[in-house]
């Protein structure tokens, strides 16, 4: 959704409370950090309250630690709008900071384990807000995966349900498609094995085991190592790290539907009448 949609849903027809009580009052606004993070939805914040005429400047960034109580926006202009774009701006920068500090923890997490792994989105996301979830991934220091269904070739069980087989599927794929990548879900070693001979270029260890994973990742690296392993299906925060070591990526979708979001506050500190 557009920043204006998204300011549209939330004003509906009028800001009755403010529009009763603050008239042609000017004035200044700062937006601070409720606890520790790393920052994201900033930029979105500021294209909002220009896009209502207002002044907005920073001297943070985007993806930037910061921490409790420091100063993240400043805002000037009439004070009517700047509560008009209020709760829309802290939005943002509560989701998609949430999102993003998540993935810097997990990305950290495993990286220690295995400094090469990468820790991806899934498309788990919040309908009309996706590619700003993608974008605090980013900004988290993970990857997005794909963001709509035209980004690449992924075949899951139902696909395999009606084509038959994963070798039928892959050569399928292959046949009809030489600019994606094939990325193939599997369930289990025979599959992983199967996906590697059928000439896969990804395949996905979907909710296996910890030493399920490391059987089929090891298998997998015997045909090709070239072959891309993805883990994914049931990876939280708890576990990630178990499998670092076998996987080149891990894709979760823990990281955009269930990150605790960050408080942000805004305070009108002047008035000018």
């Amino acid at each position: 959704m557009k920043l204006a949609d998204l300011l549209a849903e939330d004003v509906g027809d009028g800001d009755i409370t403010t529009d009763l009580l603050i008239g042609d009052e000017g004035g200044k606004a700062v937006i601070t950090a409720g606890g520790d993070c790393v920052l994201a939805g900033l930029q979105e914040a500021m294209d909002l309250f220009r896009h209502l005429g207002l002044e907005a400047w920073t001297e943070v960034k985007d993806g930037q630690n910061l921490v409790k109580g420091q100063e993240v926006l400043v805002i000037s202009g009439p004070l009517r709008l700047i509560l008009r774009g209020e709760r829309v701006a802290l939005n943002f920068l509560m989701r998609m900071s949430g999102i993003a500090t998540l993935t810097r923890t997990l990305v950290d997490q495993c990286q220690r384990v295995n400094s090469s792994v990468r820790i991806a989105a899934t498309r788990k996301t919040t309908p009309g807000f996706r590619l700003y979830e993608k974008k605090a991934v980013r900004l988290g220091g993970g990857d997005p995966h794909r963001s709509r269904l035209d980004d690449g070739i992924l075949i899951k069980d139902n696909h395999l349900a009606v084509v038959g087989s994963i070798t039928q599927a892959v050569e399928r794929a292959k046949s009809l498609s030489f600019s994606k990548k094939v990325e193939v879900e599997v369930e289990t070693l025979g599959g992983a094995e199967e996906a590697a001979n059928a000439g896969a270029d990804i395949i996905m260890l979907d909710n296996m085991s910890v030493p399920e994973a490391e059987r089929a990742y090891r298998a997998i690296k015997a045909i090709d190592k070239r072959i891309v392993v993805e883990v994914s299906g049931g990876i939280t925060p708890q576990n990630v790290a178990s499998y670092a070591r076998y996987a080149d990526v891990i894709s979760m979708g823990y990281i955009t539907h269930s990150a605790t979001a960050i408080q942000f506050s805004l305070h009108i500190v002047k008035v000018s009448r």
